[in-house]
Formats: C-alpha cells, sequence, structure tokens
C-alpha cells in the first residue's frame, strides 16, 4: 500500500481492555497505581472501576497500524516518536477500543521515509476519543 500525505486508515478492529492486559503493562513498565490495579480501591474512585493506563493505550497505536498497512512493501518500520499526545478520556475496565489514521506528511530520510500520523483512538460507546496522538514511523527499505 503506497504511503502518502491524506491517506486515511480506519477503524481497526476492536480490542479487548481487561483486567489481565492492565495488570501486564502495569507489570512490565512498574506502574501499580491503584488506579489501574486495584479494584476496590478503584471502585470508591473517581472511575468507579480500574482504568487503564494512558501509556498502555498509546502502546496500541503501532499494533492497529500494522492491521491496517502492514509492512507496506518496507522491510523494516521503526517507531520514531510521538510529537504530542493527549487521553481526553479514560479507558475503564472491561472496555474495546480501536483506532484510526491519517497520514499527515511523508518526506525522504536516509533509507526510506518518515510519516507524521494523526492516530485516534476511540472507546466503544464512548463519546469522547481516549487518545489523540500524532506519531513519527520511519519505514526503511
Amino acid at each position: 500500500m503506497s504511503l502518502a500525505a491524506g491517506l486515511e486508515l480506519g477503524p481497526s478492529r476492536w480490542l479487548d481492555v481487561d483486567q489481565g492486559r492492565i495488570d501486564r503493562f502495569a507489570s512490565a513498565t512498574e506502574d501499580s497505581q491503584w488506579i489501574h490495579t486495584n479494584r476496590e480501591r478503584a471502585a470508591a474512585g473517581p472511575f468507579g472501576v480500574p482504568i487503564a493506563h494512558g501509556f498502555l493505550t498509546l502502546s496500541l497505536l503501532p499494533e492497529l497500524w500494522f492491521e491496517l498497512h502492514g509492512d507496506g512493501g518496507y522491510s523494516l518500520t521503526v517507531n520514531y516518536g510521538v510529537n504530542r499526545v493527549r487521553f481526553p478520556a479514560p479507558v475503564p475496565v472491561g472496555s474495546r477500543v480501536r483506532a484510526s489514521f491519517r497520514v499527515e506528511e511523508v518526506e525522504e530520510v536516509s533509507g526510506g521515509e518518515q510519516a507524521r500520523i494523526a492516530a485516534t483512538i476511540e472507546c466503544e460507546g464512548g463519546d469522547k476519543p481516549v487518545c489523540v496522538a500524532e506519531i513519527v514511523f520511519r519505514f526503511l527499505r
């Protein structure tokens, strides 16, 4: 699939955000804050249930990009960075999320191309996005 500014992809498939996924992320990042991992305390907290880490939500973007775009004919894709990211709404445990993408800019770099991509993750039944980010990927030949 050709990579060009204006390319829109999505939405992706729905991904389950269950307590097991949240707990594995907490363990991997050593971020076991109670709002994510303690069901009893979270029930009395501001959301009434545990919520996913914002960075867990952000970390789903590469997988969902590859689902929609594949490898694009490149030999390697590298996460180059994130220019901006916001988490406008929480992801309650037991939710499902999916992503949509829009390629904003593609430029030549040594060995391939670099793209700025607007990414939006929505939560099933939510009225606001749960993650809005501008990600930067390098696609190497």
